[in-house]
């Protein structure tokens, strides 16, 4: 949505069709968009912003309101699967302390309209959330987020709603090239690169998410689901940001999720990629440059669904 040129939404909705991509997220709600996917079928997550959080975290009557407009308007024609309360504002934001009297209060409206079971309430984690990543059997939240994550897992594992993720091993790859091979990022290691107790580890975006899966069971939550709500590589911008890393980590990434990962086998991860488009509003560099498609809707490379 952040670009001046990008195509219209009917437009937008048709190109995912044409990819057969079944799922969607979008960072707000706005009307155009949602009008588009009216019969769609395509299954949606939707943000609510982080300047609405305080509102709806302090009033039932402002969550009901938002969850009319937003949700009931389209309701079944757009197929709302989770409401993402809040983006990456666990544990330093101002906002992190509305994230669960604003869940609730969503939820709750949800639930007045007969909907809790077919739309889950959820928010939207960064891995700034782990004090501890490596080895992942080692995994833990910061003292900072455990604080704000105990209850909302409480409140997930309570309503049958997953964590929602954003998983990106190239941040941590570029943040740590002393340690960390571009083969163990891009999932093309041709072997074990980290092994942790009984758990072999060939690529670092299992590690990172069962790193999170381990913080879970050492507060108790083991059994929640987490879905990569964000995952991607930059085709553009910055380091290593390429069309052959960004094509090969999307196509494997692909690939991968329906495996599970070393803790988690045989499940198959819930996974949405970083982004439909290359988006020229973002900041410059590689955050740019994260899209599948040119806003002319070309791809940016090759990559099967």
């Amino acid at each position: 949505m952040l670009g001046d040129n990008l195509p219209p939404p009917a437009e937008v909705v048709a190109l995912y069709k044409q990819n057969n991509i079944g799922r969607m997220r979008i960072f707000f709600p706005t009307k155009d968009v949602l009008q588009a996917l009216r019969g769609s079928n395509i299954d949606l997550i939707m943000d609510v912003p982080r300047e609405h959080l305080q509102g709806i975290a302090s009033s039932a009557a402002t969550a009901s309101d938002w969850v009319q407009r937003n949700v009931l308007a389209y309701w079944p024609d757009v197929r709302l699967r989770y409401i993402g309360v809040g983006n990456e504002l666990i544990p330093g934001k101002t906002e992190a302390q509305y994230v669960l009297p604003a869940m609730q209060n969503i939820y709750n409206a949800l639930s007045s309209a007969g909907l809790a079971n077919q739309i889950k309430v959820s928010t939207v984690v960064d891995m700034g959330i782990l004090g501890q990543s490596y080895p992942p059997s080692a995994g833990k939240f910061t003292a900072s987020s455990k604080r704000f994550l105990t209850p909302i897992v409480g409140f997930l594992t309570r309503t049958g709603a997953p964590l929602l993720a954003n998983v990106y091993p190239y941040f941590s790859y570029i943040g740590n090239k002393r340690d960390i091979s571009l083969d163990y990022a891009l999932f093309t290691s041709s072997g074990t690169v980290v092994t942790d107790g009984r758990f072999a580890y060939k690529n670092l975006f299992d590690a990172i998410l069962d790193s999170v899966h381990a913080a879970l069971e050492e507060i108790g939550a083991g059994g929640l689901k987490v879905v990569v709500s964000e995952s991607g590589w930059p085709s553009a911008g910055g380091d290593t940001a390429t069309i052959h890393n960004a094509r090969t980590y999307n196509q494997n990434f692909i690939r991968h999720a329906p495996q599970g990962t070393p803790r988690r086998p045989g499940r198959p991860i819930e996974a949405y990629i970083f982004a439909m488009f290359n988006e020229n509003k973002k900041p410059q560099g590689t955050e740019q440059n994260f899209g599948l498609f040119y806003p002319n809707k070309q791809p940016v490379y090759p990559i099967s669904f």
